[in-house]
């Protein structure tokens, strides 16, 4: 079935074609959409999950464990402050080895408040031991729920997964996307039987003993990298059941590219705009977007830059101190690897500004320039962000306060 609809209602579908069983909620905007759908749904008989409101995104993300433990295939969603109120029970129900899906409607993060979207919060949880895609369009989000159910069930990886979606960029466009009207065999029954102490996929939730402590850590990061073959498995049964094709690496006019630009998520979109710009010009730029950031795709991500003269890294975020994750992590990956590609760091889009093809075309003529290894992290900034930032600093200074 081909439908119009939200990214947000993208996501609900994921977990409705997926027939979860339990969904513990707890609104927040801009996520707020999937778990009304949901809902909806679930009060018209059309699922059959049940839906609880829990007082919190801790208690919410404790629910969701404990019920993916019990048999229950269980999804949940959330967004900024309600993934940072979770933290702490991230690192447990991974450390259960729980395997659920947990939508992120990615927001900016307090303080100052935004409602428009960065990569901070979900960024902030990649240690977590949760999976984490970061879809472009409606269709990848849609997708994205569905291979990381296939994925994260897996015995050999038995660990939640975080799907990303840009909130009010993604969570309220609307695009064409392609709804199978059934998985078959796509998406087997799910694998944890009611609950019983001699099935449970992680034993020994308290340790006394570090070296106790350090195995069942690094089984979680074994199953990270088991992850990956399971990933690319998902991914070609998923093009040959429904025809559609993902890739851990997303590459756009980059086979003959000399530079390219490496990004996430749904701001990917105006770089192929800017991308067609650019080479009019007569440089030869590309894109490549990772699609999954963990487990990192280390191998395809060098495969993707390799023969590449140059990497622009747009970080959606920013690690105060010291600059971009997503550039921090590229840059390790290519360390010692031959003839890698020299790499500058951008930081852009943080709290929903979007970039303009302008700024795109800064960050090739950066990344060509014979000085660019004498510079650190550049912020992109506009005299038009500039002009929007002498306005507010004016009407502060004027006493301009909301509600006088």
């Amino acid at each position: 079935m081909l439908d119009l609809i939200t990214g947000n209602e993208a996501i609900a579908w994921g977990a409705r074609l997926a027939q979860v069983d339990y969904v513990p909620i707890y609104p927040i905007t801009p996520q707020t959409e999937i778990v009304e759908k949901l809902s909806e749904w679930a009060a018209n008989g059309l699922i059959r999950a049940r839906i609880t409101k829990m007082e919190s995104e801790h208690s919410m993300i404790t629910a969701a464990g404990a019920a993916a433990l019990a048999g229950a295939r269980t999804f949940t969603a959330t967004s900024s402050q309600g993934l940072l109120y979770a933290f702490e029970m991230l690192y447990n129900v991974s450390g259960w080895r729980a395997p659920f899906v947990l939508a992120n409607v990615s927001r900016g993060l307090a303080a100052p408040l935004t409602l428009l979207p960065d990569h901070n919060d979900a960024l902030a949880a990649r240690d977590s031991g949760f999976l984490q895609f970061y879809a472009e369009t409606c269709q990848e989000a849609l997708d994205s729920v569905l291979i990381a159910y296939r994925v994260s069930e897996s015995r050999k990886v038995m660990l939640p997964s975080m799907v990303n979606i840009d909130g009010f960029y993604l969570s309220f466009t609307r695009e064409k996307v392609m709804i199978p009207d059934e998985l078959g065999d796509f998406l087997p029954p799910y694998p944890i039987p009611a609950i019983s102490a001699g099935n449970m996929p992680s034993m020994g939730p308290t340790v006394l003993d570090p070296s106790v402590y350090s195995y069942f850590k690094y089984q979680m990061h074994l199953a990270q990298i088991s992850a990956l073959d399971e990933l690319k498995k998902a991914i070609s049964d998923y093009e040959k059941d429904f025809g559609i094709k993902r890739a851990l690496i997303d590459e756009y006019m980059a086979d003959d590219a000399d530079y390219v630009i490496v990004m996430t998520s749904s701001f990917a979109t105006m770089a192929r705009k800017a991308i067609k710009f650019i080479r009019e010009k007569g440089i030869k730029v590309g894109l490549i977007r990772p699609w999954v950031l963990r487990p990192f795709p280390r191998d395809d991500l060098l495969s993707a830059l390799a023969g590449k003269r140059g990497a622009a890294v747009f970080d959606q975020d920013i690690s105060p101190g010291f600059g971009g994750a997503l550039h921090a992590e590229i840059a390790s990956s290519l360390y010692g690897a031959p003839d890698a590609p020299r790499i500058a760091s951008f930081i852009g889009g943080l709290g929903g500004k979007e970039p303009t093809i302008e700024e795109f075309e800064f960050m090739i003529r950066e990344l060509i320039s014979p000085d660019l290894t004498r510079r650190g992290p550049v912020m992109l900034w506009t005299d038009r962000d500039q002009r929007i930032l002498d306005k507010q600093r004016s009407i502060a200074l004027r006493g301009g306060v909301v509600g006088r």
